[in-house]
């Protein structure tokens, strides 16, 4: 009987407990929306999102908050809006108590500034775009070239982790040149010559044969020697001199490295088809990022390390 009496009591304090909740929702929704607060997560010292934008933002899409039953305000379509902004990655909506809305937005994040033709964009990792403007700067890597959803910017971005993670490569790179899917030119900080990087596959190796090249060869033959260093074959470093030819073979001892890479013969030669057996090939599907063919000499005359 007691038993009996306990559970007539804890049912009775859940049909309360729900007949609340739904007696507090019903007066929610029929309260009006009285306040919006705006409130940008990321914002930073170059912060060029703020919550005046994002309520004229609204406005500009006739979204007026205040005013409108709670019940009325579909927390879905308004983020969904704000999302397709060019300049916010998140957008969410929570309806508070008391008539107040409040409105978290993230900021678009840009991991590069791509420049194509007169056009210049930054990219965030998933890949969404926002215009280059003169009121906003971020000291991103730059990137020179034209993409699309074949070839989209963020197949860079394994390229551009690993030259950022490495402080001598990050001081080392200016510019990255996309003249096709194989062939990704790096431009130094200083002007002579272009790193002809191929593909973003087997960057360890790469960089370590460019390592090694500024190491053996360059104090030997001069920093204005090649215009072109190509890394993109195995077991190779195919450098193209400016004047007159030049052959010469450095045996490697990996004992002599502490990077040990993997590389028996490095050959220096005028000739880059002479290690065309050897070149990457481009993956299935692949088609040039670009049929514009800058040359290196142009690439390399830009020397600054991040754009204005």
């Amino acid at each position: 009987m007691k038993r009996l009496i306990h559970n007539i009591i804890l049912l009775l304090l859940v049909v309360s407990i729900i007949a609340g909740a739904l007696w507090a929702h019903s007066k929610s929704d029929a309260e009006l929306c009285t306040r919006v607060d705006i409130e940008v997560i990321n914002a930073d010292s170059t912060a060029f999102v703020t919550p005046e934008g994002v309520m004229s933002d609204l406005q500009d899409h006739g979204i007026k908050l205040e005013g409108k039953r709670m019940a009325d305000i579909n927390a879905s379509d308004i983020e969904r809006t704000l999302r397709l902004s060019p300049y916010l990655e998140n957008a969410d909506l929570v309806k508070c108590q008391g008539g107040r809305v409040l409105i978290r937005v993230s900021q678009l994040v840009p991991v590069m500034r791509v420049f194509d033709g007169d056009k210049s964009y930054y990219v965030n990792r998933a890949g969404k775009r926002m215009d280059a403007s003169v009121f906003y700067h971020s000291d991103v890597p730059v990137v020179q070239g034209h993409f699309s959803r074949r070839y989209p910017e963020t197949r860079l971005l394994p390229l551009i982790d690993y030259v950022e993670r490495d402080t001598l490569l990050r001081s080392l790179v200016t510019m990255y040149c996309v003249h096709d899917t194989n062939n990704i030119i790096i431009v130094p900080d200083f002007s002579g010559h272009v790193i002809n990087i191929g593909n973003v596959d087997g960057l360890d190796n790469k960089f370590a044969k460019v390592k090694l090249f500024y190491r053996e060869v360059m104090p030997k033959k001069g920093w204005n020697t090649y215009d072109t260093i190509s890394v993109k074959w195995n077991h190779q470093i195919v450098a193209t001199r400016r004047v007159k030819a030049v052959v010469q073979s450095i045996e490697y001892d990996p004992e002599d490295d502490e990077q040990a890479p993997d590389i028996e013969t490095v050959t220096v030669t005028t000739n880059p088809n002479a290690a065309a057996t050897g070149d990457e090939k481009p993956q299935d599907g692949e088609k040039p990022a670009d049929d514009k063919k800058a040359t290196p000499a142009d690439n390399a005359s830009t020397n600054k390390k991040k754009s204005n």
